[in-house]
């Protein structure tokens, strides 16, 4: 379980999730969802309800001496089991 979380996403959008208990995180490409699961509930200590993942593809970007192509990344929506908050996302 070595660094399968690499970090919280937190935006606008995601914050109004956060109210109805779903967190978003960006998680290592290879992890499964059983493997983010249990990173979860291992580092903030609460129960997961559910895990959907998705592969995220970023545009090309134009620089002065061509084009470069972004790696692809994987983000993890968990939802947690009805009265668990993780406290990062309240800025606590």
């Amino acid at each position: 379980m070595s660094q399968i979380i690499k970090r919280p996403l937190i935006t606008e959008k995601n914050s109004i999730l956060a109210e109805a208990g779903v967190y978003a995180f960006e998680v290592e490409r290879k992890a499964s969802k059983t493997e983010i699961k249990a990173a979860v509930e291992k580092f903030f200590q609460v129960k997961v309800q559910s895990v959907n993942t998705l592969q995220c593809r970023s545009r090309l970007k134009r620089t002065r001496v061509g084009v470069s192509k972004p790696k692809y990344w994987k983000k993890a929506m968990v939802r947690l089991m009805p009265g668990e908050k993780i406290s990062i996302f309240e800025g606590a």
